[in-house]
């Protein structure tokens, strides 16, 4: 694991970080390595927030696409 310098900006928790980590989440694909990188980096109320987005937005993708197809 590569240590954090002071200055670099990779190691800001960042709300674009979070939106990866959980897209690779919901993908459930992700290296243990990065995964605790992103431990360290993310802000957890960021995560949340993500996450709960997600969620809406995979549910509300699946309602429109079966009432799409059902009328058909």
């Amino acid at each position: 694991m590569k240590p954090i310098a002071q200055g670099d900006s990779a190691g800001t928790a960042s709300f674009g970080r979070s939106l990866k980590t959980v897209a690779w989440s919901f993908l459930g694909i992700r290296k243990s390595a990065e995964y605790r990188q992103d431990l360290a980096r993310v802000n957890p109320l960021h995560i949340i927030i993500v996450g709960v987005a997600g969620v809406l937005a995979l549910v509300l993708g699946l309602m429109v696409l079966v009432n799409w197809v059902v009328a058909k």
